[in-house]
C-alpha cells in the first residue's frame, strides 16, 4: 500500500473523475438536479471517498472491503451514465471522456481486490 491515500494512483484518477462529473452534469436537465444528478454525482463522489476510508482502516480486509464498495460505487455510476446517454443529456464526446477514465478506475480498483 502506498504512504497515504493520496499517493494511490487510483484515488487521484477518481478525483479527476468527480470534477469531470460535475463538468458534464452542470449541463443535465434542471429537472434532473434531483435525480441523475444527484445520483450520478453521490456515486462518483463515493469512489475517492471509499478509497480514502479504506486506506485509513487497520487491516488489508479492512482496505479490500472499502475497495470493493468503491468498485461498486463505479459499477452504479456506469448504469447512470447509460441512463442519461440514451436519454442524450450531453455530448456523446464527453461521455467517451468520462467512460475511458472510470472504465480505467474499475480496472484499477479490479486489480487491488484480486
Amino acid at each position: 500500500m502506498a504512504r497515504g491515500y493520496k499517493d494511490l494512483i487510483v484515488w487521484q484518477k477518481s478525483i479527476q473523475l468527480v470534477i469531470l462529473i460535475y463538468k458534464i452534469t452542470e449541463k443535465f436537465p434542471r429537472s434532473e438536479v434531483y435525480g441523475l444528478v444527484s445520483q450520478i454525482r453521490r456515486c462518483a463522489v463515493s469512489i475517492p471517498s471509499n478509497i480514502a476510508e479504506g486506506s485509513k482502516r487497520r487491516s488489508q480486509k479492512d482496505f479490500a472491503q472499502f475497495i470493493a464498495i468503491a468498485s461498486g460505487s463505479g459499477a452504479e455510476l456506469e448504469t447512470q451514465l447509460e441512463i442519461s446517454k440514451q436519454l442524450n443529456f450531453c455530448d456523446p464526446a464527453e461521455y467517451f471522456e468520462i467512460d475511458s477514465l472510470l472504465d480505467e478506475v474499475m480496472r484499477m480498483l479490479t486489480r487491488m481486490i484480486s
